[in-house]
């Protein structure tokens, strides 16, 4: 039977992430848009709060008890980006090598790469899934991995890269001569790994993202993570939709305060009933797909495949945001137009999860 009674764990991780998020995230946030750049000190103040090493057992590092749970992942993505999607998909980074060498690489792999999100400072990581390509299927990419000697040489395009420039591996997705996708751990500055310019976004602008291209780079057979790389896929997209739900509660909430102190004709706008039925559609949106992507990420902790509740979750998910946060700049008016309001960002950060691809992990 399904329980999503979080147990003392879970709730103690919960509070710590919403007020961090509250205190800390969303006052930095109209900021760090303007100035498309995710404050240093803040992101050493979310490390200290120990959300990647807890998620790494002890024999590398970490302090992890037990494996990660898909569940707690959705709760930390969920409560960060309500305080801000560009600066939690910054904080979380790390998660898109962490989770499939934990999940999927050797105890060498392991050893190797793990302990380096285990110290005192943030270490940014990065996944290069999405293709700009208008027909990207993430079970047949473009990108591909051909078995040549004592290793892979890679082959493709990929963008929305997160802090490719920054991060010492980059997880590349591709297809290999089997048609099977793989996860490949490209240590940055590999040749053939060439990282282009920033890209410039609608949203997520303190984000930095790029385009990569992969042009005969050469890994060693020991970069491979794994057999078959879709489990990691189905993870990224339960922490996408997570972020959906985070950014639609943020929107929410912030409508609702809105109704209840601007007037209109003598009343609060939260009085009249075009409002009120809008605010109640939105809650109600709200919980169904949180509920969803829940489900999705217990069946994956219960070690199911969750394909199908992954892709219910995730095409839910992606309609809601969209439509919570038009509604939500909406209920401002005027006021949801004007930069000085998160309603007009969370609108921009909103729409591109239907874009979105790999660039969060659980």
């Amino acid at each position: 039977m399904i329980d999503f009674q979080l147990d003392e764990e879970q709730q103690l991780i919960e509070d710590t992430v919403t007020s961090f998020a509250s205190e800390q995230i969303r006052p930095a946030a109209h900021d760090a848009d303007e100035s498309c750049t995710v404050p240093d000190s803040l992101v050493e103040q979310a490390w200290e709060l120990g959300l990647i090493p807890g998620s790494i057992p002890e024999a590398y590092g970490g302090y992890a008890q037990e494996p990660s749970s898909a569940v707690t992942g959705a709760i930390v993505a969920e409560g960060l980006a309500d305080g801000d999607l560009s600066i939690a998909l910054h904080i979380l980074s790390p998660r898109l090598v962490v989770d499939p060498v934990l999940h999927l690489g050797s105890e060498e792999q392991k050893g190797e790469v793990l302990p380096t999100y285990c110290g005192e400072k943030f270490v940014a990581g990065s996944a290069a899934v999405l293709e700009p390509t208008w027909d990207f299927n993430f079970l047949d990419m473009a990108t591909t991995a051909s078995k040549n000697g004592g290793g892979y040489v890679l082959n493709g395009s990929k963008c929305y890269v997160p802090l490719a420039a920054s991060a010492p591996y980059i997880v590349v997705y591709a297809k290999d001569d089997e048609g099977v996708l793989g996860a490949f751990l490209v240590k940055t500055g590999t040749p053939g790994l060439e990282i282009g310019e920033r890209e410039k976004n609608l949203g997520l602008l303190a984000l930095e993202t790029y385009e990569i291209e992969l042009s005969d780079c050469r890994v060693d057979e020991s970069a491979r993570l794994g057999e078959d790389a879709s489990e990691m896929l189905r993870r990224a997209r339960v922490a996408q939709s997570a972020m959906a739900v985070g950014v639609a509660n943020a929107s929410i909430n912030y409508a609702i305060e809105y109704a209840k102190e601007r007037d209109a004709f003598g009343v609060k706008i939260g009085q009249k009933q075009a409002i009120a039925f809008m605010l109640a559609d939105m809650a109600t949106e709200h919980a169904a797909a949180r509920l969803l992507n829940w489900e999705a990420a217990w069946k994956l902790d219960q070690n199911e495949d969750g394909m199908r509740e992954v892709a219910l979750a995730r095409q839910y998910t992606n309609d809601m945001v969209m439509r919570v946060t038009d509604n939500g700049l909406q209920v401002l008016g005027g006021h949801g137009f004007v930069r000085d309001h998160p309603v007009e960002m969370w609108v921009r950060n909103g729409r591109g999860f239907a874009t979105f691809e790999g660039i969060s992990s659980l």
